[in-house]
């Protein structure tokens, strides 16, 4: 029999309708069955692909007898801590203050009123390791909540009110100048594994926001340093087990030092950082690995999280079904020398076996090892059909369970690293990929009144029903551009939804991040595409940044300022495994200020950079995507005009130069001439043809040099490889 849960649009709510635990979604009506019932709550927070998380649930939340003596002494509530980041964000903050440490599955006792008294994680069916059994702890907090309630309901209050209390110290600081960003890059080198790349010990975690930092570093100073880091870390990530060798695309880290052994889930949000990453890599010294290692990921974006609606899907799960029939964490991607020779037979077999560190013993669980490729085959003929040979073998295994939830904030990420990519690989497959989830973005999170979502494949062939976003992005932009409205957004819904699936949004409103980086995947589409309702999108989502994310000194916070309110509205300005809210809208304001001349949106971006000096020259891993937007504000960031006609080969020419620009940050306007000087983009207006010929304008803050339409001088200009 299905619980409350059933009705969900979270798969990972889905994977617990079944079980006997009477299970209640966040909202009210658990607090107030809590309060009728006088019990606390269990709040147990997790996410689909999560290997604790499953294993949790099959040890503790599937037993019958446990189960009940749950529902008899709870009230329990399960999130999904990707459709709500803020709640998660809180209890977790609860968490690492009492235990000193944090994880999920979360599990969180509460008082009829929210406030945490008891924190954890996993805890297993039997005392283990010093570790209480969860049987045992209910009964404890059973004791706890009967005998000594007063005590209890005071820790509770004591540790919500500590955690509510006004942060200080957040904004007031200058944006990073020269000598702070010099001082980020001394202390990256500090925490640096010179050995095996990457940063710090074991788990290694791909540090993309900070490649990013390092790249742009790179580009303004010349620093070899910063370089170097980048190289060596993405070299021994892709040659590595977090690498999937024969489908491309990146797990979500390594357990161990060496990047050998992954913990085996694939996020979305990593893999189009990582996309981003040697995507930038490849454009700043031509890496044909890099580039490599690119398509293949983008590649794998799009064959296996892509979903019918043009979105793309949050996540692989990390188990599978082995050979036995047993959901098993990596069963999906490692193997035996045995198992290469049955595909590939004896010869190849033990070729594929040396060249894919494929051992007796295993490198992984059980005798077997995760793939490696630490050296270029030097027969790559026979490397591609073993490759191919391989794929197509593992196709028939038991494949990971997908959570196919479109996330805004993720697939923002996803839709700037296809955009970039398909554009600077001249793979317009991708740049496609990028305006069908934009699109989905638009029809479906933001919810135009009378849009139906994208629509599917399935009903108009691959182009995923070109005609009809075509008429929805028109509809839009001339509703956007109605001067007869003070406020455009308003008119058809500016305000995000964070989740949709099957093409129906989710009822959890946009955090930050959502605003942010869909934000930003709009600018890059602007940037690779040259249609300016991007633009217009961008502008209509950071008004809402503004408006309602904003605090009074200029700092952000992770929700609006009309969501619903926790014991704590949550705002962390520091990186996690994506681009932190914060720094994610400086660095959208930032771009959008370049594009548009608005002096708000800059200043915006100006204030919230203020908090990234002290974190960068401390823990610069924190807050990389902060030091990466600040090396671009520090650049200016150069602003790039090209003005021609769009079929005119001299126009490609100066657009391909502009788009291979490294210069941190660097913003891409292409159009034609206007006639009255006017026209939709700011950056473009005003920029007359050369002579008659298309002409490139390299500015600063609206200050241009003086134009040109020689390619190698464009290049010069903007520290491009490319001079046409």
């Amino acid at each position: 029999m299905s619980n409350r849960l059933a009705g969900s649009t979270s798969p990972y709510l889905l994977q617990h309708a079944d079980n006997p635990v009477d299970w209640w979604p966040w909202g009210e009506a658990a607090f107030a069955e809590a309060r009728r019932r006088d019990v606390p709550i269990l709040l147990s927070v997790g996410y689909a692909a999560c290997h604790w998380c499953h294993v949790m649930a099959h040890e503790s939340f599937e037993d019958a007898e446990l189960a009940a003596y749950l529902n008899e002494h709870f009230v329990a509530v399960k999130v999904d801590r990707e459709e709500r980041p803020d709640v998660d964000a809180v209890y977790m903050e609860a968490t690492t203050r009492m235990t000193g440490q944090g994880g999920w599955p979360m599990t969180v006792f509460c008082t009829p009123d929210g406030e945490p008294f008891y924190c954890g994680t996993y805890y297993p069916p039997a005392p283990r390791h010093g570790m209480p059994s969860f049987r045992q702890l209910l009964e404890a907090v059973v004791d706890a909540w009967r005998e000594r309630r007063d005590d209890v309901v005071a820790s509770g209050a004591k540790v919500a009110q500590e955690l509510a209390a006004p942060r200080g110290g957040l904004v007031g600081a200058q944006p990073p100048g020269v000598e702070d960003l010099d001082a980020a890059l001394r202390a990256s080198l500090r925490d640096y594994d010179e050995a095996r790349g990457g940063f710090g010990g074991a788990p290694k975690f791909p540090p993309s926001m900070l490649l990013e930092f390092l790249l742009r570093h790179h580009a303004r100073t010349g620093e070899r340093a910063a370089l170097d880091m980048v190289e060596h870390s993405c070299s021994a990530m892709a040659r590595g087990g977090m690498y999937d060798q024969l489908g491309g695309g990146f797990a979500r880290y390594s357990v161990d030092a060496e990047w050998i052994v992954p913990h085996f889930e694939k996020m979305l949000y990593d893999n189009a950082l990582l996309i981003r990453v040697y995507t930038h890599l490849w454009r700043t010294t031509g890496s044909a690995f890099a580039r490599r290692i690119a398509l293949e990921s983008a590649d794998f974006l799009v064959r296996e999280l892509r979903t019918p609606e043009g979105g793309f899907a949050s996540a692989l799960d990390a188990d599978s079904l082995d050979a036995a029939g047993k959901s098993t964490e990596g069963a999906f991607y490692a193997w035996t020398p045995d198992q290469l020779a049955e595909v590939l037979g004896p010869d190849d077999g033990a070729w594929a076996a040396q060249l894919f560190e494929v051992t007796e013993t295993g490198t992984f669980e059980h005798g077997m090892s995760v793939l490696q490729l630490l050296a270029d085959p030097e027969d790559p003929a026979r490397y591609e059909s073993v490759r191919e040979r391989l794929f197509r073998a593992r196709a028939e295994r038991s494949r990971p369970a997908r959570d196919d939830k479109v996330v805004a904030a993720w697939n923002g990420l996803a839709i700037a690293a296809l955009a970039e990519a398909g554009a600077l690989f001249d793979r317009p497959d991708l740049v496609e990929a990028a305006i069908a989830a934009g699109d989905l973005l638009v029809s479906v999170h933001l919810g135009a009144p009378g849009a139906a979502p994208v629509d599917t494949a399935a009903e108009h062939g691959d182009d995923h029903g070109d005609e009809h976003r075509d008429e929805l992005r028109g509809e839009l932009r001339d509703e956007l551009r109605d001067e007869d409205s003070d406020d455009h957004g308003q008119d058809w819904g500016d305000r995000l939804a964070r989740t949709s699936r099957d093409g129906r949004a989710g009822p959890n409103a946009g955090v930050l991040e959502d605003y942010a980086d869909t934000a930003e995947g709009f600018l890059a589409l602007y940037a690779v595409t040259s249609d300016d309702v991007w633009l217009t999108f961008a502008g209509v989502l950071l008004d809402v940044v503004l408006g309602h994310f904003t605090g009074e000194n200029g700092e952000f916070f992770d929700t609006a300022d009309d969501a619903e309110q926790l014991f704590r509205r949550p705002q962390d300005p520091t990186d996690n495994a994506t681009p932190s809210g914060w720094t994610a809208a400086a660095g959208a304001l930032l771009s959008y200020a370049a594009y548009t001349g608005s002096a708000e949106h800059r200043d915006a971006a100006g204030v919230a950079l203020g908090l990234v000096s002290p974190l960068g020259r401390q823990a610069p891993r924190a807050i990389g995507w902060g030091l990466a937007v600040a090396e671009a504000w520090l650049d200016g960031p150069r602003e790039i005009a090209v003005v021609g006609p769009f079929d005119e080969a001299a126009t490609r020419v100066l657009r391909r130069v502009a788009l291979m620009a490294t210069a941190p940050g660097a913003v891409v306007a292409v159009g034609e001439p206007a006639e009255d000087g006017g026209g939709p983009v700011a950056l473009l207006r005003d920029r007359p043809l050369q002579d008659g010929h298309p002409a490139a304008y390299v500015c600063r803050h609206f200050v241009c040099r003086a134009p040109t339409g020689d390619a190698a001088e464009l290049a010069a200009q903007v520290g491009s490889r490319d001079a046409g």
